[in-house]
Order: structure tokens, then sequence, then C-alpha cells
């Protein structure tokens, strides 16, 4: 495998932006009684991010027929590296309670626009 750096590199050198940010696949660990009861410290935390400009995206994934709610959810932050992303995942209250558990991985962003800006969970729109 290439090292991601020379990857981020040669992105670079052939004119994409190469946007990194970092995703979180959270997954439950316990009962959804657990996870449910976690929700709003979770939701807050989510928020509060939100309006830090850390959090980029953040809701829930189907199943792999994409008619039931499977419980896992997908997390993008923005954060200056793999350690800091770590620590905003780990105080995440879903993580801290052990109601879920998660895998945390770089995002290269290679491809795509984005003009708009969506605050999801304060209902905030914005022109960039």
């Amino acid at each position: 495998m290439p090292d991601w750096e020379e990857y981020k590199k040669t992105a670079q050198e052939r004119g994409s932006l190469a946007l990194e940010l970092y995703v979180v696949e959270s997954t439950p660990a316990q009962s959804p009684e657990d996870v449910k009861a976690n929700l709003p410290a979770h939701l807050a935390y989510q928020q509060k991010l939100e309006s830090a400009g850390t959090l980029a995206f953040a809701g829930p994934l189907s199943d792999m027929t994409g008619e039931l709610m499977q419980g896992t959810g997908l997390i993008v932050f923005r954060a200056e590296s793999m350690i800091e992303a770590k620590r905003i995942a780990d105080i995440d209250p879903m993580h801290v309670s052990g109601a879920r558990s998660y895998t945390l991985r770089k995002w290269l962003i290679n491809e795509g626009s984005l003009s708009l800006n969506v605050g999801l969970s304060t209902n905030r729109v914005g022109f960039s």
C-alpha cells in the first residue's frame, strides 16, 4: 500500500484539493436501550462540535438493503491529526458510556464540490 502522505502529495500535484477529514463509524456495543439513553448527550455533544466547526457531517446508516435502520452511525470531523480526531471521538458520550464502539480513519477528499453551508442540527444555512 502507498504511504498516506505520499499519496496526498500526489493528489495535490495533479490538482486535487486533497482535503483531509476524519471518519468515525460508530457501532452499537450495548443494548438499544443503552444507546437511546445516551442519545440526548451524544446529540448535544455533536451540536457543540458543529458550532465549533469541528463536525462536518453526522448521521445514521441503513442496513445493506437500504430499508432498515441498523443503528450504525457515520461521523465526519475536521481535525489537525489522527490523535486529535481520536480524542474527539473518545469523549463522545456514546463512546464514553460504552453504548457504542467506533473505528476511525482518515478520508482524503479529492473529487466533488460543495458551496452551501448547512448546519444540520442547528438549522443554519450559509453560503461560502
